[in-house]
């Protein structure tokens, strides 16, 4: 498959996907009219410093993996990693939206954690499927899992924004949809009750909450549960991960936004077989890869997104 034949997608995959980018290419998120639009910009306006408050998002660095299309994704991760170390504005910290690691092997989670360590920033995770493979989840919880609930959610306040990292990896539907469960929604529901509705929403977790591709397992079976609680607040960010490439999708003031991976791309649904990981031309992978910056340019506006590529 060709990159051109990527950049168009049919009109029924975009009825089904709303928004995608592909290799090469950055989005920002703005609001016009109160109403959040994204556009595609250029590596160098992805290079002008945030204004406010930032935090980057790496997601899938799949340490442990080993095949042709990246035999070594320790070096896209910290090439990933590098990337963020040098905007132009130090982020306030770092949020991986899970598969850390490839096998959950207890050297692949020291590996990850030197390499994140080595920024500086502050790291905040949520697993992904693949970090809980083993020791019925504990070698994520050990090493990630402090001050956590259940098997592994929490939640935090910084720069002015409510930010809730949620699991939906542990109890994998019809498909592999992801799904949150029954006290972990309860206590989504008790954790933002009371909170003013002007209060900037982050919702993170490792499978798209919503449906971007049923067929593939690509969404959570539960997650319109879960954005029920956050449709009164006037600006809520969801991040994932999981499907290896941007997806962005806006119902209301819930803005969805699912990341890039460090370590392969994924096919695109509908056209490619099935998921897993997508070979690419030779010298072009890391134009497939990439990290996230998202800033609160102004408070009660959705937040502002620039996606990166690793080189192209």
């Amino acid at each position: 498959m060709s990159r051109d034949d990527e950049r168009r997608p049919d009109p029924a995959r975009r009825q089904v996907l709303r928004c995608m980018s592909w290799a090469g290419t950055a989005m920002i998120w703005t609001v016009a009219g109160g109403i959040p639009r994204a556009r595609l910009v250029d590596r160098a306006e992805a290079a002008v410093p945030a204004k406010g408050f930032s935090f980057a998002q790496i997601s899938d660095s799949h340490l442990g993996f080993d095949k042709p299309v990246n035999p070594d994704p320790t070096a896209t991760l910290r090439a990933a990693l590098d990337q963020v170390t040098a905007m132009p504005e130090r982020p306030a910290f770092l949020i991986h939206t899970g598969d850390i690691t490839h096998l959950s092997k207890p050297e692949e989670f020291d590996a990850a954690q030197q390499l994140m360590a080595g920024t500086g920033l502050t790291t905040y995770t949520v697993p992904g499927e693949h970090d809980i493979l083993e020791d019925e989840r504990r070698s994520y919880l050990n090493r990630y899992g402090k001050g956590t609930r259940g098997d592994g959610w929490y939640s935090f306040d910084a720069g002015g924004i409510h930010f809730i990292g949620l699991v939906n990896v542990v109890d994998l539907q019809g498909n592999g949809l992801g799904a949150l469960g029954r006290p972990q929604l309860e206590w989504l529901e008790e954790d933002v009750r009371g909170r003013s509705a002007s209060t900037p929403i982050v919702v993170f977790a490792h499978v798209p909450l919503w449906l971007a591709y049923e067929n593939w397992g690509w969404g959570t079976a539960d997650g319109a549960e879960a954005i029920g609680y956050l449709k009164r607040f006037g600006s809520v960010t969801v991040l994932n991960g999981h499907i290896h490439q941007v997806m962005q999708k806006v119902e209301g003031h819930v803005a969805f936004h699912t990341a890039r991976s460090t370590a392969f791309p994924q096919g695109v649904p509908g056209q490619a077989k099935g998921p897993g990981p997508m070979a690419v031309p030779p010298g072009a992978l890391r134009s497939y890869l990439g990290v996230s910056r998202v800033s609160l340019v102004e408070t009660g506006a959705p937040l502002a997104i620039v996606d990166q590529p690793l080189e192209g």
